[in-house]
């Protein structure tokens, strides 16, 4: 199957007075029709970098695309005039950004920025416009939509106005969304409801799905794939059922051990010691190894690249096959 949206060799870096920031060095996955990507990692490892450089939207000072590609439906979106840019923005691939209440215009009512895309984009009529904005709210399960089409984004809740940015986010019917931490404030509840929502719109529309998170948690009954990032690369990519029974990479393993469950009742929850390396500054060799349990002299002196493992994983550390063992 080819894929809908392919992120190849993707570097960025942002410069700085402090120096040269590598931010992704080399980044690589892609999303096909009807599949969710989940990409995980810690804050700063580069996974919302990756989406705002898929997009386009990167502020250039300081940030900079210094290589790699990205193809949708296999043209290179980092070598097109900006206008194809802004014509696959929304209708091609679309985002669901962190924090809604941010990302929404706190001037106008929700229901005028629904159909505001719908007029500049698809020509419709006022009326048209918001016959359709009353339906796309009504599809993520907003009650009373049409009452709540007037209203600003400050009158919903948080998981109203999560609602409210996926029904924008899916108005030009887009084969690609990514959603950036959909979950970020939400109660347990809430992001359960905001998880299975995705999902649904993914399976009714056969859309690629490419899930940004830190939360192990979230992803476990959604996600198809898996793609872990740590200091601006994929250390891991591995089916969801692989990653879940045996992580190849000690970061994803690190990351699974450090997840409150049930079953560890009355144990102490483990923790990654120390702290992500700063990009003006990554380590040589393994950027992990400072932090890893099983670092030794060759992870200080040679990166380990992303290598494909007996079992079908993906990963980037030179004793993966011993850790997928469990030696």
């Amino acid at each position: 199957m080819e894929p809908l949206l392919e992120v190849d060799g993707l570097e960025v870096e942002f410069r700085t007075r402090d120096g040269v920031a590598r931010v992704l060095s080399g980044v690589s996955w892609h999303v096909g029709a009807g599949e969710t990507l989940a990409i995980l990692g810690e804050s700063g490892s580069g996974k919302s970098v990756t989406a705002h450089a898929i997009l386009g939207i990167l502020d250039t000072p300081p940030a900079f695309v210094t290589g790699g590609a990205v193809r949708f439906r296999g043209e290179n979106l980092l070598t097109a005039k900006e206008e194809r840019r802004r014509e696959v923005r929304g209708a091609g691939i679309a985002m669901v950004f962190q924090d809604a209440l941010s990302a929404l215009n706190p001037v106008f009512t929700v229901g005028f920025q629904i159909a505001e895309q719908l007029r500049t984009r698809r020509g419709l009529s006022k009326r048209e416009a918001r016959a359709r904005a009353v339906e796309l709210l009504d599809m993520v399960h907003i009650p009373n939509p049409r009452q709540r089409l007037d209203q600003y984004p400050h009158e919903f809740s948080g998981g109203m106005r999560q609602r409210a940015m996926i029904a924008m986010s899916l108005a030009l019917d887009p084969e690609v969304l990514i959603a950036d931490e959909p979950t970020t404030a939400l109660d347990v509840t809430v992001q359960a409801q905001i998880m299975d929502l995705l999902d649904e719109m993914r399976r009714e529309r056969d859309m690629g799905l490419v899930l940004i998170t830190h939360d192990l948690g979230v992803v476990a009954e959604v996600a198809d794939r898996i793609a872990v990032m740590y200091a601006g690369r994929i250390v891991e990519e591995s089916d969801v059922y692989s990653l879940y029974r045996r992580p190849s990479h000690p970061y994803s393993e690190a990351l699974l051990e450090s997840v409150p469950r049930l079953d560890f009742k009355g144990k102490r929850l483990n923790s990654i010691s120390g702290l992500p390396p700063s990009l003006l500054n990554v380590p040589p060799g393994c950027p992990f190894h400072p932090r890893c349990p099983r670092a030794e002299d060759v992870c200080s002196d040679q990166r380990p690249e992303l290598a494909r493992l007996d079992g079908g994983q993906y990963s980037a550390c030179h004793f993966a096959e011993e850790v997928v063992r469990g030696g």
